[in-house]
Order: structure tokens, then sequence, then C-alpha cells
């Protein structure tokens, strides 16, 4: 059996920083390494880089069930073969048992090419496909993805300008009133990066007779398209939230430095993919019992590059 024959398979990267991820026009080396349990021969060990996006999703009842899918391709390269590059001649090449290590090396295209994303209805990958061709066998296939970033700078001045929000409302039951509410919410700026601290500043009122918590969350919104962008699917996920102090009837409290960390895990925003997009906001809110919610919304980007700051 083939898969017998090579009893372990391991693609290996040279690391190009510490979080081992890649960029447009970054090079990419490494090697291939393989153990065979008896000599084999071989035509050719070929690398094909891919980088692609593809969603799925249902609608409707089981019995007018409809789906929905889209695919994005944004390149397929084919490497050398790299066994030629080790082997003298052309044709077959006799493999004896044993460890086998092939160096390869190329570089990835330039292009506005979406980060890797794994969601819940698409994803966008980035693949390193080894093809060992042998005489009169199936093509075997071994499979490495690369995590791949799109960088998107905290510095750019859109990012780093200072965000506001505000609401108010009546809080009350049918023809009663308790009593306004309000709230305005401050940030620092729009674009952070995975791991970071959002430092929020707040002001409540709460002039109702009901106690009130405010509370923060922070929002990523994972949609999914179809080509025609006729069709869509919206995901809500909440990765991270605080919950302030109870602000009693008939008082007012502050939000002075709260802060809510972002995952380290956090995906980055994703705008520049016709099919998927991954959108952030927070969301600050005012829990109001037995009634609607008082609410704002302030829409953030998670960057890959942090804002910079001066050394003291």
């Amino acid at each position: 059996m083939f898969g017998e024959t090579f009893t372990s398979f391991e693609i290996n990267f040279d690391a190009l920083n510490e979080r081992n991820v890649f960029v447009c026009g970054d090079v990419i080396s490494g090697r291939i390494i393989f153990k065979i349990s008896k000599e084999i021969r071989v035509n050719s060990i070929t690398v094909i880089v891919k980088g692609k996006a593809s969603v799925a999703w249902s609608t409707g009842s089981s019995k007018h069930r409809r789906h929905h899918s889209a695919r994005e391709e944004y390149f397929t390269m084919k490497c050398e073969d790299v066994i030629q590059q080790n082997a003298i001649g052309a044709g077959e090449t006799v493999l004896p048992s044993g460890t086998h290590v092939y160096p390869f090396r190329f570089q990835l295209p330039l292009g506005n090419f979406p980060s890797s994303f794994q969601g819940v209805n698409g994803r966008v990958v980035y693949s390193l496909v080894v093809e060992i061709h042998r005489p009169w066998h199936l093509a075997k296939e071994f499979r490495s993805e690369l995590n791949f970033v799109s960088h998107i700078d905290a510095n750019h001045p859109q990012l780093l300008e200072p965000l506001s929000a505000s609401n108010n409302k009546e809080v009350g039951c049918l023809c009663c009133t308790s009593g306004p509410v309000s709230m305005r919410v401050q940030l620092e700026r729009k674009g952070y990066v995975p791991g970071e601290m959002i430092h929020i500043i707040a002001d409540f009122e709460n002039a109702s007779s009901r106690t009130l918590v405010p509370k923060a969350t922070l929002v990523q919104i994972q949609t999914f398209y179809t080509i025609s962008r006729s069709t869509k699917r919206c995901i809500p996920k909440e990765l991270a939230k605080v919950e302030g102090r109870h602000l009693m009837p008939r008082s007012s409290g502050v939000w002075g430095d709260q802060l809510l960390q972002i995952p380290a895990e956090t995906h980055l925003t994703i705008s520049n993919c016709q099919i998927l997009e991954v959108d952030y906001y927070l969301l600050v809110c005012l829990k109001i019992p037995s009634g609607f919610n008082l609410k704002v919304i302030i829409p953030l980007v998670i960057c890959s590059i942090p804002v910079y700051r001066p050394p003291s």
C-alpha cells in the first residue's frame, strides 16, 4: 500500500518572524522530510502553493432547504520539481528506503489578498501542497497551511482619530414614565491589535427609578456572501466583555478608564474579500431590568501593526 510505504512525512518552514506568519512577496523556504519503508521509483516531487476563499451555508426548512456557496481563487503557483533539482538526469529516480530531505524555496505573489481565516461558514486558506508522482500510481498529496497576514497598520491617521458615541431614552412601562437614562462613550482610537487593551471612558446618567448595569462587549461579525452578493449570512460572536458597578436610581456614574482586553487569538479585520468579511465593534450598553437596553455601537478595526510608541 502507498500509505504504508511512507511511514512519516513533514513539511518544515524556515520561520521569518516570531509569529511565523507570511505576507505578500515573502520568500518562503523549508524542507520536505519523509521516510519510506522500501525502495521506490519517483517521477517527480512538486510543490504547489495555493490561496483561496470559500463559503457555504444553508437556509430554509428541511423540506425547502437552499444551499449557498461561493469560491474565490487568489493564486496557484507550481514550483519546480524538487527531486529534479537534487537528482542527476531526468525521468524516474530511485529512492532507497530510509529518510529523504528535499529543500524548497519560492516567493509569494504580490496582491491584495485577505488574511488567513477560519469561520463558521467560510474560510480563507493558503496552503503548500507536495505532490509525489510515481509510475503506475495515483499522485500522493501532503498539505500544510500557511499563516498569511494582510497587514493593517493601526498608525493610519483614520485609525488614530478618537471616537465617541452617545444615546438616551425614557425608561417607563406603558403610560408610566420612570425617567431618562443616557450615556456618552469615548475611545482613544479605532485601530487595535490582538491582545491589546481597549481604554473606555464613559459617563452614565440614571434619572430613572431602576437600578442599571453598565456593560461593554467586543463583538465580531462574520459575514458570508454569494458571488453576486444578493444573498448573505451574518454571524455575530462575543469575544470579550466587562461589567461595571450597578448604577443606582437617580444617580450618575463614570468609567474613568475601564479596560477591556482583546483576546490574543483574535483574527484581523477582513474587508478585501468579495465573499467573506470580518468586522468588529464595541457595544456599550446599560442593562435595564424589564426593558430594552440602552446601547451605543463603536466600530473597531483589528490590525496587524500596533500603534508606534516612541521609547521613553
